[in-house]
């Protein structure tokens, strides 16, 4: 079982990595952007009331969610294909580069994976660039 404290050990080893409080929860961001502000790669992820009555008679993945960026709808497909007991997705998400992550099902390096892909779909270019090299 992965924890949030494992995410925030991975995420803020990324060069250009601050943790940030969003809504009452953990979130991870690139300080380094060109927009100004910090760009959140990965959260916190509760479900909302409208979330779960979207299960219906199906009860909703449990314990700690985590949210993370993707660069785009084709690498969102291939995550969920290639990890669908950890990655998954919900409605809300329908149409946004992002997954979320059951924590209590996924392993360490599929996570730490997807932290790092999710964070080089939110780094500017040159960033990503000296970390690569």
């Amino acid at each position: 079982m992965v924890s949030l404290d494992d995410v925030a050990g991975i995420a803020t080893q990324l060069p250009e990595v601050v943790e940030i409080d969003r809504r009452g929860n953990r979130a991870w961001a690139v300080s380094a952007t060109k927009r100004g502000g910090p760009t959140v790669f990965a959260w916190e992820r509760q479900f909302s009331k409208a979330d779960i009555r979207r299960y219906g008679a199906e009860t909703p993945p449990t314990g700690p969610i985590l949210a993370i960026r993707v660069a785009d709808l084709h690498e969102k497909e291939a995550v969920l294909a290639a990890n669908p007991d950890a990655f998954f997705t919900i409605p809300h998400f329908d149409g946004y580069a992002a997954v979320l992550v059951q924590l209590d099902e996924v392993t360490g390096p599929a996570l730490r994976d997807a932290i790092l892909d999710g964070w080089l779909a939110c780094a500017p270019p040159e960033l990503a660039e000296r970390y690569r090299a």
